[in-house]
């Protein structure tokens, strides 16, 4: 790990949370234990949002899920979690076009579908079943062409968007996955979609919430679809409006915002705005909170090779430096 002394960051999808570092660990060798530790102690659901997503990812590729629910079928985390990974493989094969990803996707909206009966007030199982949804690319399913509560956007699952608020009001993930869905819609390149839904949600989200940051992935996405690491580009960066929506998103969000409700991937992503908008002392302070919490994206976006981590992780330092020596 690094901390502001110029050395090479690493990637922890844990960030600052140790507890979960320590059950990622044992998740990684086959025990389950402290998962399940770990997720009856969890209190908020921002966080155990957050938790069963970084668990889902690691354990996704093991039988330790099954394992536990083998062990504890009564068990409610168990049985979230078993969601959780059961998503992440559907979405994972739909990513690889494998050969089994309707089979994949029918497994994992049946135990996302059981996880919302098993754990009634949880958005959890609500944002599983609206990962999935981005899979129905041709909106087949009644549920994910629910006309919007807003007339400018479009038909979608907003009912499940609306089942994980019910439970967690401006749930984070349930954004995120809900912009994937749009991003998915706007195949031709097209992101109106995309731009609307991110503009309304940091509209109509309270003060300090991470929603604040979502029209920065929403540019991101678009600079990405434009080709990216090219020098005429980095007017995307430095347009008023960019420049607009990285003061709003340190205003309305970071400034706002406690170190424990902060996400690593919207630090990242805000640093990265307010760097390429030239407010150079805003975006030390956003480095500064981000420490030894680097994640890859967008850096990777800035390079030749999206998969070179390496590279991503030069533009990243090259980006700190730049701020620290540049602020007033």
């Amino acid at each position: 790990m690094m901390a502001r002394d110029g050395a090479r960051p690493a990637y922890d999808p844990a960030g600052p949370d140790a507890a979960l570092r320590t059950a990622l660990q044992e998740v990684r060798t086959g025990r389950w234990m402290s998962m399940r530790t770990l997720l009856t102690e969890t209190a908020s659901w921002s966080q155990w949002t957050q938790r069963t997503q970084v668990l889902a990812a690691a354990a996704a590729g093991t039988d330790v899920v099954r394992a536990w629910l083998a062990e504890e079928p009564d068990s409610v985390p168990a049985v979230v979690m078993h969601a959780r990974v059961a998503v992440e493989r559907a979405l994972r094969a739909a990513r690889g076009d494998h050969r089994r990803t309707q089979e994949l996707w029918h497994e994992a909206w049946l135990a996302a579908d059981a996880a919302t009966r098993a754990s009634p007030h949880d958005p959890v199982p609500w944002v599983c079943l609206l990962a999935l949804a981005r899979l129905d690319r041709e909106q087949r399913w009644d549920e994910h062409r629910i006309p919007a509560p807003e007339p400018m956007l479009p038909p979608g699952p907003w009912g499940l968007l609306a089942q994980a608020g019910k439970r967690d009001p401006y749930n984070r993930e349930a954004h995120h996955r809900m912009l994937q869905f749009l991003f998915g819609r706007a195949a031709s390149g097209r992101l109106a979609e995309a731009v609307g839904f991110a503009q309304w949600a940091a509209d109509g989200a309270p003060p300090g919430s991470a929603l604040h940051v979502l029209p920065l992935y929403v540019r991101v996405e678009r600079y990405r679809r434009a080709g990216g690491h090219d020098a005429a580009l980095d007017l995307h960066w430095v347009a008023e409006d960019a420049t607009r929506e990285a003061r709003r998103a340190f205003h309305n969000w970071f400034e706002l915002s406690t170190a424990p409700e902060r996400s690593p991937l919207d630090l990242n992503h805000l640093a990265h705005a307010l760097w390429g908008a030239l407010q150079f002392a805003e975006a030390t302070r956003v480095f500064d909170a981000i420490g030894p919490y680097y994640a890859p994206l967008p850096w990777v976006h800035r390079t030749s090779d999206p998969s070179d981590h390496a590279q991503a992780v030069d533009v990243f330092l090259q980006a700190r430096s730049r701020s620290a020596a540049q602020r007033p």
